[in-house]
């Protein structure tokens, strides 16, 4: 192995340093520094006796003393089953004060896409006990659903609990077992506080029996941020197809990564894209979210729910405006239902689950889930209109019919949205609360439900169903 002392220039995240060789692409690299650190790099551009190499653990220390060995293989993470219980670092270094990681295999953390051919269409239900994600935009196996929120709303505590009562309930009632669940958590420059409040959280709920936790903090450096998601998914692509595992993929926050691309295209001098990001971004975020799905003839799958801060609240920012591309919806935190002290504050308005109407309905969650989400929408989009009203002529010069639909707005964000984040529903729970606030209006507005749906589940005014007072 040839070792160089022909470092050139050393800018931000990045090392240059000349060669006489050919030198491959994402090849991994390590330096020694004149103190004796040994710091490990990444190939990010080679050329003709010139090489600019991205340093994980920051280029403090480094200089043209520096000596800069190029190991011949690309960046490989070590996967096991015994990963389950673990917390690493950003680079996939235990940081739990465990045992050392023993692995099955090596496995190339950039992966390969799953064959379009190959791909088994998503459409099992998967429960996460959040009435406003099961009821109205439904997650199925194999989908990537992002969460969209802003800089101080309460994400990590949606994601918290999503991680915590995540579970695929058709698995769970089958008499062979089926498949087991796993979440894979993939934390990305965030505050040491913050860290420690998701391990408090997995420890204290016993999630982390079942979890595997990638943690890069904000102090770390930026170029591994930009490995901690890859990481994340290359085990999450283990378990799942390797193990038979159900895995669901949190990532958070998706800004902090784009951030950190941005930090390394500037060190390169490239020519920036939109508002300063690098041009290749949509690529570089469709190779992370097109790695969930399901793949024909293995038992697991990959389900990603990727969390993102909007940059000054704005849904057209790059960010965002690139994931809803490449993504099956979204899920739409609203500041409005946070100041009102709504938990989890999701609004559901614009929220939506492309894959929704393929995994719900009889077999997979209920038969009339379908019928009664869209009533629930078009009842609440009424009843929001309706608010826009009563601030120009107040509420006593609306109709008997507009105030029901005005008090169906308040208790559907009081009762269906507002849940808390220690209350987790199930799917039959969410469309039970669905049917008591339907009965507040009157049958004939149920236009969007079954006559028969209408007969087993309406309450009349006494509570009990039509049905059942028929009896």
């Amino acid at each position: 192995m040839k070792e160089y002392q022909t470092i050139t220039e050393v800018s931000g995240p990045l090392v240059f340093a000349e060669v006489d060789e050919p030198i491959g692409y994402d090849e991994i690299v390590e330096i020694e520094t004149p103190q004796g650190d040994t710091l490990r790099g990444q190939v990010l551009e080679s050329s003709d006796g010139l090489v600019s190499i991205q340093v994980f653990e920051g280029t403090g220390g480094i200089d043209r003393n520096a000596s800069v060995r190029f190991l011949g293989e690309t960046m490989k993470m070590p996967v096991t089953e015994d990963l389950l219980g673990r917390v690493l670092d950003g680079s996939g270094n235990p940081i739990d004060g465990g045992p050392d990681i023993v692995p099955e295999e090596r496995q190339d953390i950039v992966g390969a896409a799953i064959n379009p051919y190959s791909r088994e269409y998503p459409e099992e239900f998967i429960q996460t006990g959040v009435s406003a994600i099961d009821g109205m935009n439904t997650l199925v196996r194999g989908q990537k659903l992002p969460i969209f929120s802003g800089s101080g709303l309460p994400h990590n505590d949606l994601a918290l609990q999503i991680a915590r009562q995540a579970t695929v309930p058709e698995e769970e009632e089958s008499e062979e077992g089926g498949s087991e669940f796993a979440v894979i958590f993939g934390a990305m420059g965030i505050t040491a506080e913050e860290a420690n409040e998701f391990m408090d959280d997995f420890e204290r709920t016993g999630a982390l029996e079942r979890s595997v936790v990638f943690m890069n903090l904000a102090d770390d450096p930026a170029v591994e941020r930009t490995v901690t998601p890859r990481m994340a998914l290359t085990t999450a692509e283990y378990l799942a197809f390797e193990k038979g595992y159900h895995v669901l993929v949190i990532l958070t926050d998706m800004t902090n990564y784009c951030e950190a691309l941005r930090e390394i295209g500037a060190a390169r001098e490239e020519v920036p894209g939109r508002r300063g990001y690098p041009g290749y971004m949509y690529t570089d975020l469709a190779q992370l979210y097109e790695r969930a799905g399901r793949i024909e003839g293995r038992e697991g799958s990959v389900t990603q729910i990727p969390i993102l801060t909007m940059p000054g609240d704005d849904d057209t920012h790059p960010i965002p405006d690139l994931t809803g591309y490449i993504t099956e919806g979204q899920i739409m935190m609203d500041r409005d239902l946070n100041s009102q002290g709504v938990e989890p504050p999701i609004n559901v308005s614009p929220s939506l689950s492309r894959l929704m109407d393929d995994g719900i309905g009889e077999g997979l969650t209920r038969a009339d889930h379908a019928d009664v989400k869209d009533q629930l929408f078009a009842a609440y989009a009424e009843g929001k209109d309706l608010r826009d009203l009563v601030n120009i002529v107040g509420r006593e010069a609306l109709s008997e019919r507009d105030n029901k639909y005005l008090d169906f707005a308040d208790r559907f964000e009081e009762e269906f949205v507002e849940q808390g984040y220690d209350t987790n529903r199930s799917i039959d729970e969410t469309l039970e609360i669905g049917w008591d606030l339907l009965s507040m209006l009157p049958k004939e507005e149920l236009n969007r439900i079954g006559e028969d749906l209408i007969e087993e589940h309406y309450r009349e005014d006494d509570g009990e169903t039509v049905e059942a007072a028929a009896d």
